[in-house]
């Protein structure tokens, strides 16, 4: 039986992973999906490993009504879904799996699908006496509060232009730019003092002999011969 996925685009290339039946919220699962959406596969674990462990919000792009903005995320409304971010990372690492048993490599590869939908409700009744806030009787019983069961899917994939649609590439790489760059390891002072010494390479400059130049010698003015007149 093949697993039907909500992936209306080319296939080819994509490696998927999902969950059903999931009892937590469609819609904190969705916006975690947003969060991860076009990140490579390393951003993506590490982002939600923190917010799982509430040391990182994520902004809520909808169903944000009432919701309070956070200062860590610029003023943004969002909040901290750790229960949907560790369910999420772990279909996430499944897709890794799966990956990994194709012959890919996970490391070179973009999460290019990941959606969060609403697959059924449960109604059920609660027990006797609760009682929930009416907004004109004040506290009344509870008579019905329905379970909702959602289900994540995600597809990982290679940066490859002829498979990816143009808008995916496109969002792919918009991505990649905003992302912060990886500050690289300063090396040891020994080590830049050899490079520089490798790299400059010039000779002192040494003073050439100055050219000794005779000073050209006085010619001799010619004698003129004075003839005197003879006297008769």
């Amino acid at each position: 039986m093949t697993v039907k996925y909500s992936f209306n685009q080319n296939p080819e290339g994509v490696v998927f992973a999902s969950q059903k039946d999931i009892n937590a919220s469609f819609k904190d699962l969705g916006a975690v999906c947003a969060e991860i959406r076009y990140k490579p596969i390393g951003i993506a674990l590490d982002t939600l490993e923190k917010v799982e462990n509430f040391e990182k919000p994520i902004v809520y792009r909808k169903h944000k009504r009432g919701m309070g903005a956070r200062h860590e995320l610029g003023g943004k409304q969002g909040r901290w879904p750790g229960k949907c971010a560790g369910i999420v990372r772990k279909v996430l690492v499944n897709a890794v799996a799966n990956a990994k048993n194709k012959g890919l490599n996970p490391d070179a590869m973009y999460v290019v699908h990941a959606a969060a939908n609403k697959t059924m409700i449960a109604g059920r009744y609660p027990s006797k006496g609760a009682l929930f806030i009416m907004h004109v009787m004040g506290m009344g019983p509870a008579r019905k509060s329905d379970l909702e069961f959602a289900r994540v899917e995600i597809g990982i994939a290679m940066l490859d232009d002829r498979k990816m649609h143009p808008s995916m590439t496109a969002n792919i790489k918009y991505t990649i730019k905003g992302l912060p760059k990886q500050k690289k390891e300063a090396a040891p002072k020994q080590e830049k003092k050899q490079e520089k010494k490798a790299i400059i390479t010039k000779t002192p400059k040494t003073a050439e002999p100055a050219a000794t130049k005779e000073a050209p010698k006085p010619v001799p003015a010619e004698k003129k011969e004075i003839t005197q007149p003879v006297k008769q």
